[in-house]
């Protein structure tokens, strides 16, 4: 039965007693497994099964107390329709980690980096407190609505026992965050050594904190497919809007004098916008670049586990 059971697709005539055996089989090999019924011997499989699901019109009412789910309409497309918003709402939520941990990372090791060894901060800790709390409440909340991606239905489930910080979630966080740590560390020093005053030094690298975190938000919205498509780049709605708030709120704090004031920026010239603008594309470029052989490897290995 547990070999027969990945191989065959349907059984035909099965008894309660078949039905139990089917669902220990699949289970065992660390399956999730769902079970549709409507009759007085459905119940025990139902009742065994990760998702019982009762229909609501032809079910009986022990059908309808041993699952979990009953489908109002008998549709058995609202099982597969609870499917795809099932996986787009944990994708969503892997996003926002998947975003968040990074970027707050990066952010803390900056500080951490700089106190260590003995060198002025990049960036104040009224600014990194000001990134946080403009980004916290736009970008972060953006991937929240995004759709599903493509061939979401197509991957195969993931493992019961699955962490949601993966192998490869922890690699993107090391990743991202040294990435984000040198190119702070990379503009404070390039505008310190050409004379410029701390003040705009810490202004363009706390910029460029942000302008990564925009371009790394791009990358997260999509993690199991390429994100240099037209589909990728435009976007959703609520993105433009959060990022247009972003960029609006950092050019006010970056030229309004008021705020300079009291964030204690400076203004950044052209040549510092178009500097931290090319280090964002560059900084999406290595992070895609590694996702695309990752991808790659990973298809590589499910063509040999077919093989």
């Amino acid at each position: 039965m547990s070999d027969a059971v990945v191989t065959i697709d349907i059984f035909a005539r099965t008894s309660p007693e078949h039905k139990l055996r089917l669902l220990t089989a699949l289970q065992a090999r660390g399956l999730t497994v769902a079970m549709t019924g409507e009759g007085v011997n459905d119940a025990p499989a139902m009742k065994r099964a990760d998702a019982g699901i009762a229909m609501g019109k032809k079910g009986s009412e022990a059908a309808k107390e041993a699952a979990e789910l009953v489908l109002a309409e008998d549709n058995f497309a609202s099982i597969a329709a609870a499917v795809r918003e099932e996986r787009t709402v944990y994708d969503n939520i892997k996003k926002v980690i998947s975003w968040t941990l990074p970027t707050n990372a990066g952010e803390t090791m900056t500080i951490v980096v700089a106190l260590f060894a003995g060198l002025a901060l990049p960036i104040t800790a009224v600014q990194i407190l000001w990134v946080n709390l403009i980004t916290a409440v736009t970008l972060g909340i953006a991937l929240a609505f995004e759709p599903s991606e493509r061939g979401t239905m197509q991957r195969p489930p993931r493992a019961r026992d699955e962490p949601l910080l993966a192998g490869t979630l922890i690699w993107h966080i090391v990743l991202a965050s040294g990435l984000f740590l040198a190119a702070v560390f990379g503009v404070y020093t390039y505008v310190i050594d050409r004379g410029y005053p701390v003040a705009l030094a810490q202004t363009m690298a706390m910029n460029t904190l942000v302008v990564l975190e925009i371009f790394h938000l791009f990358f997260i919205r999509n993690i199991y497919n390429t994100s240099l498509t037209w589909a990728a780049a435009k976007g959703t709605r609520i993105v433009w809007i959060c990022i247009a708030v972003v960029t609006a709120a950092q050019f006010a704090v970056t030229y309004v004098a008021p705020l300079q004031g009291v964030l204690g920026t400076l203004s950044v010239p052209l040549w510092g916008g178009v500097l931290i603008v090319a280090i964002g594309i560059l900084f999406f470029v290595l992070i895609e670049s590694e996702k695309q052989v990752r991808l790659a490897l990973s298809r590589q290995r499910r063509v040999s586990d077919i093989h």
